[in-house]
């Protein structure tokens, strides 16, 4: 496992307490295979109290809507990522039963996403990233400021976002460069 920092002589980021990372979870020839498999999904503009952003996204599983502020069940989640989710969950350390929630997300290039929080309705959140590499920036309330953080995700890699990354601080991505893919998995938290 590569180190999050990105030159032996500098200090690793500040990054939050339960925030993992992980270069070369999988390999680029399943990179490959993965990317063949997603440019055939149902994908939809990402929708949010009306507007549609630039990204596009498929839900399996289960799918948050929006404007309705709750969660559905959604299609199952496809043979052909189990694989992927064993490797994020053995990662995270969680069950990979647990991890319910299937996100794909497509990014053209000059789509981001901006500052937000996963829903209250997910506990741990296990993003694999895809193609190109992004920056995944971090932040959170800190006296009368914020404090920031960030790092590069690189391709075939993955983070996690656990206690305090996870509840705590928010994260966003700035627009990419090229076409990018993310699968994000999630587990509901206990009811």
């Amino acid at each position: 496992m590569k180190a999050t920092q990105t030159d032996l002589f500098e200090p690793a980021p500040d990054l939050p307490e339960g925030f993992r990372y992980r270069d070369d979870l999988i390999s680029a020839e399943e990179e490959r295979g993965l990317v063949e498999r997603l440019t055939g999904l149902p994908f939809a503009p990402f929708e949010f109290h009306g507007y549609l952003g630039k990204r596009r996204v498929v839900s399996f599983g289960w799918h948050y809507d929006f404007s309705k502020e709750a969660i559905r069940r959604a299609e199952s989640i496809p043979t052909f990522l189990l694989p992927l989710r064993n490797r994020a969950a053995a990662f995270a350390g969680v069950d990979p039963a647990g991890l319910q929630h299937i996100l794909v997300t497509e990014y053209a290039a000059g789509a981001g996403i901006g500052w937000h929080r996963d829903k209250a309705v997910f506990e741990e959140v296990v993003g694999v990233s895809l193609l190109s590499p992004c920056v995944l920036r971090l932040r959170r309330q800190a006296g009368t400021g914020l404090k920031r953080a960030s790092l590069t995700l690189e391709p075939r890699s993955a983070y996690l976002l656990a206690g305090p990354a996870r509840t705590e601080w928010e994260h966003s991505v700035p627009a990419v460069d090229s076409l990018r893919y993310s699968v994000t998995f999630r587990n509901l938290r206990a009811r």
